[in-house]
């Protein structure tokens, strides 16, 4: 196993490893309820970790979330509810449509 990031949150690094492990790379999140103990520890040392399975898909990964971090942000209006989607979503949160193609 090898460290590959630290998150601001466990909610993102729960989506960075479901990402990779998506695309095929094994990845783990390590002190995910460490934020329990801040105050005791340095608030730093409490923060989630994502770790790699394997030592060789660590330079994967890394180009895998830096990918991931220049996906454009999109807004648009869902084609069967008409809700307001924003971000890099292919579904509308509110009905489950697909995102239309873009023109």
């Amino acid at each position: 196993m090898k460290k590959l990031l630290q998150a601001p949150n466990l909610a993102l690094a729960t989506l960075w490893a479901d990402q990779l492990a998506a695309a095929g790379v094994g990845a783990s999140v390590q002190r995910a309820h460490a934020c329990a103990i801040v105050g005791q520890i340095p608030p730093d040392q409490a923060l989630p970790e994502v770790w790699v399975d394997d030592e060789s898909d660590h330079a994967r990964a890394e180009a895998l979330l830096a990918e991931w971090s220049r996906l454009p942000e999109r807004r648009w209006a869902c084609p069967s509810c008409t809700e307001i989607v924003e971000g890099p979503f292919e579904q509308c949160w509110n009905c489950g449509a697909p995102r239309p193609a873009d023109p």
